[in-house]
């Protein structure tokens, strides 16, 4: 082995390796056991959300492979519509100057597929990178052939059930991009803004209670109010019952519009009055809908004010009876110059009653930045109630179950209050909806236009138009685990592989990507008797990675860090042009760049994909947030230098010697049987932590006994046997077995964590062990055997490391040199004390540097520096081993520095300013080093008397 562990050396090699020779495929024996990856957006790269989540999957994956299951993890990509069509949009732009619609849609789209030939495999080479040990073969894309064919299947089905529908329905409307898109799309975002407190004049000479003739309602978008079908009351309010079923004249467009009464206005909030908007706001919707109000659209896709407002009845049909016509002064303006118009016509007017600041929530799309504007528009619709009501029972009675738990609630809580889905979006890029439509707007759904003539039995010369909208990709991504498989084929790998086991996923897509997954599998993939399949029996919700300040990772904050820089290493200049380089405002570039900076002075050293991969198992709690900590992932670089190391020392002492590997007879220490029950223990503790998807504590059950059981103690152990020239030939060669056998099965334990370093060590150390084969990852896991648990070894290797730890106490303390041997007196401990000191002789002498080791039993012991071990007494004599003066003139010194800390620290908490003040827990951690420093105080006290006395 090298001498470095270089982790840049061995990765690259062995995974190609693992996927020339077909490791990652299906078995073909055993149990099934799959997992379906989230499809990450084919325009993407690899951020810390998904190695989070992809290292949790391979760990699962990798631990049921080697228990012998046959293993399908399912890799594939999203189309991402927008997101793909903004992409090649730009590259159209900078390229050749032309839009879409100069190539059409049928050029456009060939675009996108050479894109995504050349440029859309980025994502999928970096899960390489991170280990990911999937299914390459049977690679899939949600616009694949196979899986079109179950998109289609999908729709149409729902279509003919009656589940899909054609609607006039208010949804989030992108004026840039024009098509409706979702809502984990929007971004809501405060800002500073207005209330504008407005006059609607009361009708027919009606009043309020005090005598006004007016109404005052308030809003934060005036342009609105060109839109407004009525002004809503509550029901109970008793200022206004006299008003219900009165009118008022629309300011500026001097339309009646009625009062109705409506729970949704709130007493105590202004002046309990809310105009209703039912074409431009989603609570305004609802409320024409129980009132039924008509909806008056007064913009067009661009966001801009029409000459004549489109005007619907609640039902969605066309409302011929309202004139639609709007103040020609605000045709054609933007929402922000029509607002400042209208507000400006209002005032002049003497209808605006006051102005307000406001903090308001406003919706930005997350991709065009612009507000997005609720939007009457013509939609397709999936019947989401009648879906979920299965879905909801399957999660209620255990079929499904969420890890943690209480995910549940937040499932239940949407599901329960389920609206329908919007699943048409105005793209070009995706599953184009299979609908057809005649000129009298009669819609015919099939997989294409013949089969469409024949479904519905048309006349040949019945001219029909396809739908120009594509499928929202949720959509697509809800067929996942069952079109990925080959449905609506009955194929073998869906027979075999479905349902999956488990979806690793974030909190925040349980409504979009889980929920319909749920929904729509459950409908259409039956078991033979016709029970519905769930799509998967465990969802394992991760936790959202912000920075070590708690923040969200974001671009604009400067704060991302690439989970492959962490790997590899970046220079400065690298991440600063990689955090800087597109920003357009030179400030906000100046201060990320101040941060990064500070942050990484020498940019970001290569740590490895194992010590990230451990890094992030370690951090996998229950917790909804996990705050990234860089100081742990250097801890845990040290970790993988610690388990290198102690594999070179094995080999060192044991290859070209006798291992024991063919069965000759052995002698095992006391170490070495101490080692091998704590192994068992270790075993049965990552299995069931594993079991129980606690990635966090096999993590740390496997760092506590590869660190601290094997590295530091049981190595040190194996010394006094191996450099013994007396001990016996079964006796090293017991150590030696012990020393390989465990070192082999610790890197089978931990290798679905960390599965390169463990592969390159185990091909040195699995001859040696017995084992054969060739890859660390086709190896059956450790299986634990409690019969060969010592608890005896374990109680007698703990008294010698209370021992040990004692010595190198007292050593601490009085300052002796680590390696100058010392005399050590035990006294007082019972006959197992006496025992294992005369058993552990050797032991203790050799690692804990002794002179001599002696039992004490005289009635007054020399000056001696003591710890306890249990009731034992551990005793250094200090005669001859310190000097004394030069001792008692260091701690006067410390004792000095110490008296004046205290001092300090009493005053400043003695200040009455600061303790009324500051923070609670600033006073604390203060009042906590007074403590610290009284009680070192006290100690360092006592510790000179002992040495004066001497």
């Amino acid at each position: 082995m090298e001498k470095t562990y270089q982790p840049e050396k061995i990765e690259h090699q062995w995974y190609e390796n693992w996927e020339a020779n077909g490791y990652f495929r299906p078995s073909g024996e055993g149990q099934s056991y799959s997992i379906a990856i989230p499809p990450p957006n084919v325009t993407g790269s690899l951020h810390m959300g998904h190695a989070f989540q992809h290292t949790i999957m391979d760990t699962l994956i990798r631990y049921r492979r080697m228990q012998g299951r046959n293993t399908l993890w399912t890799v594939g990509t999203d189309h991402a519509g927008i997101a793909t069509q903004m992409v090649v949009e730009r590259k159209l732009a900078a390229e050749e100057g032309k839009t879409r619609h100069d190539l059409g849609r049928e050029e456009f789209i060939k675009r996108i597929w050479d894109w995504k030939e050349h440029s859309g495999g980025t994502i999928t080479r970096q899960m390489r990178r991170l280990g990911n040990s999937v299914d390459w073969e049977h690679e899939r894309f949600t616009m694949d052939d196979g899986f079109y064919k179950a998109v289609q299947e999908v729709f149409i089905r729902l279509y003919d059930e009656g589940l899909v529908y054609r609607g006039k329905r208010l949804v989030n409307w992108d004026p840039k991009l024009h098509t409706a898109i979702s809502d984990l799309e929007v971004e809501n975002k405060e800002e500073k803004g207005f209330f504008w407190h407005l006059r609607y004049p009361l009708a027919d000479g009606a009043k309020t209670q005090d005598g006004k003739d007016y109404l005052v309602v308030a809003t934060t978008r005036p342009e609105t109010l060109l839109g407004d079908t009525a002004v809503a009351v509550h029901p109970d309010d008793e200022r206004y019952q006299h008003l219900i079923g009165q009118s008022v004249i629309l300011p500026l467009v001097n339309r009646r519009i009625p009062v109705v009464a409506d729970t949704h206005a709130d007493p105590e909030k202004g002046s309990g009055c809310v105009k209703i908007t039912p074409a431009h706001d989603f609570n305004d919707y609802a409320v024409g809908k129980r009132n039924n109000l008509p909806m008056i659209n007064v913009m067009t896709q661009d966001a801009t004010i029409r000459a004549v407002a489109e005007v619907f009845n609640a039902d969605g049909s066309v409302n011929t009876e309202i004139d639609g016509a709007l103040p020609t002064a605000y045709a054609g303006l933007s929402r922000e110059d029509a607002r400042q118009r209208i507000v400006a016509d209002l005032d002049a007017a003497g209808l605006l009653e006051r102005v307000e600041d406001h903090v308001l929530s406003v919706p930005r799309g997350d991709r065009s930045g612009l507000i997005i504007e609720p939007m009457l528009t013509d939609q397709w619709f999936v019947d989401a109630k009648t879906l979920a009501k299965p879905a909801i029972e399957a999660v209620e009675d255990g079929r499904i179950r969420f890890v943690p738990k209480q995910y549940e609630n937040m499932y239940f809580a949407w599901m329960r209050d389920i609206q329908d889905w919007c699943i048409s979006r105005q793209l070009w890029w995706g599953h184009r909806i299979p609908a057809w439509y005649d000129a009298d707007g009669n819609i015919y759904v099939g997989r294409d236009e013949a089969d469409v003539r024949a479904k519905y039995q048309l006349a040949e010369d019945l001219v029909l138009r396809q739908d120009d909208d594509v499928l929202d990709t949720w959509f697509s991504s809800a067929l996942w685990t069952f079109g990925t498989l080959g449905w609506p084929e009955q194929t073998e790998r869906l027979k075999t592989f479905h349902p999956t086991d488990v979806l690793v996923t974030g909190f925040d897509i349980i409504f979009f990507w889980v929920a319909r997954m749920i929904m729509m599998t459950m409908h259409f993939v039956k078991d033979e008797n016709g029970t519905p399949q769930v799509p998967f029996k465990t969802v394992y919700v991760t936790g959202l990675i912000r920075d070590e300040h708690g923040d969200k990772m974001s671009k604009s904050k400067g704060n991302v860090i690439d989970p492959l820089d962490m790997i590899d290493g970046i220079s400065l200049d690298e991440l600063l042009e990689k955090r800087t380089g597109n920003l357009m405002q030179p400030q906000l570039a100046e201060k990320i760049a101040k941060r990064t900076r500070k942050e990484f002075p020498e940019g970001i050293a290569a740590h490895g994909t194992d010590a990230l991969r451990f890094t992030l198992a370690a951090m996998a709690t229950t917790g909804r947030d996990i705050n990234w900590d860089m100081k742990r992932l250097e801890g845990y670089r040290n970790f993988c230098n610690k388990l290198w190391n102690a594999a070179r020392y094995v080999l060192m002492n044991t290859e070209g010697e006798d291992c024991g590997s063919q069965g000759e007879p052995v002698t095992l220490s006391l170490a070495d049987r101490w080692i091998i029950g704590e192994l068992q223990h270790c075993e049965q503790e990552v299995i069931r932590h594993l079991d129980q998807f606690r990635f966090d504590l096999a993590a740390q059950a496997l760092y506590e006994f590869i660190w601290n059981e094997y590295c530091d103690w049981y190595l040190e152990l194996s010394k006094p046997v191996l450099n013994d020239d007396t001990a016996s030939a079964e006796a090293k060669r017991g150590t030696r077995r012990t020393l390989v056998r465990v070192l082999e099965t610790v890197l089978r334990l931990a290798h679905p964590i960390m599965p390169f370093i463990t592969e390159e060590i185990w091909q040195r150390v699995a001859p040696l062990a017995g084992r054969q084969g060739p890859s660390l990852m086709l190896q059956p896991y450790p299986q634990p055997n409690p019969e060969v648990q010592d608890d005896g070894a374990r109680a007698d290797i703990e008294w010698l490391k209370g021992v040990i730890v004692a010595v190198r106490n007292i050593r601490g303390e009085m300052n002796i040199s680590p390696g100058k041997p010392i005399p050590v007196l035990l006294s007082n401990g019972d006959a197992d004390d006496r025992r294992r000191m005369q058993e552990n002789r050797q032991y203790l002498i050799s690692l804990a540097k002794l002179d001599s080791l002696d039992w004490f039993e005289g009635d007054k012991a020399p000056m001696s520096a003591t710890q306890l071990v249990g009731d034992m007494e551990v005793r250094v004599p200090m005669a001859g081993l310190i000097d004394k003066e030069a001792e008692l003139k260091r701690l006067d010194k410390e004792l000095e520095r110490l008296r004046k800390e205290i001092a300090r620290l009493e005053g400043k908490l003695g200040n009455e300013n600061f303790t009324a003040k500051a923070p609670a827990d600033v006073v604390e951690k203060e009042q906590a080093k007074l403590r610290d420093a009284q009680n070192s105080l006290a100690r360092l006290s006592q510790q000179r008397a002992d040495i004066e006395a001497m």
